[in-house]
């Protein structure tokens, strides 16, 4: 007999993958989690595509969050000033942490089987 698959197991993936994509194998989990999307992208289940599109979309801002803003961080201020690099490694610190622990929140919720809306890089509608 077929059983019915769990509708958290995807949500609960792609927000493993959003996870491994910051802490364990940037670029090659996000080649997963876009893979899983585009797999599930007609899926059935709300739970599913809220917690695909969300991870999705945060992955791709927290990519330009922790690229382009160092980026211009050490254009603004040069390589050989000290300042700079307290502000780098402070903002890479405090905005990956929180990248993080949005994450697990996310996590958190799809384990429980609740959407999830990322605060300012998830979009609100599904």
């Amino acid at each position: 007999m077929n059983a019915i698959p769990d509708p958290r197991t995807h949500a609960v993936q792609a927000e493993v993958l959003y996870l491994l994509n910051l802490l364990l194998l940037p670029g090659l989990a996000f080649l997963l989690l876009l893979g899983l999307a585009y797999w599930q992208r007609a899926s059935a289940s709300p739970l599913t595509r809220c917690h695909l599109r969300q991870t999705v979309t945060a992955s791709i801002g927290a990519g330009l969050l922790l690229t382009v803003v160092p980026a211009i961080i050490v254009l603004a201020g040069g390589l050989d000033h000290p300042m700079t690099w307290v502000l780098l490694v402070l903002y890479v610190l405090c905005c990956h942490a929180a990248l993080v622990l949005l994450g697990v929140l996310g996590l958190s919720r799809a384990i429980a089987g609740k959407t999830f809306v990322y605060p300012l890089l998830g979009r609100r509608t599904w």
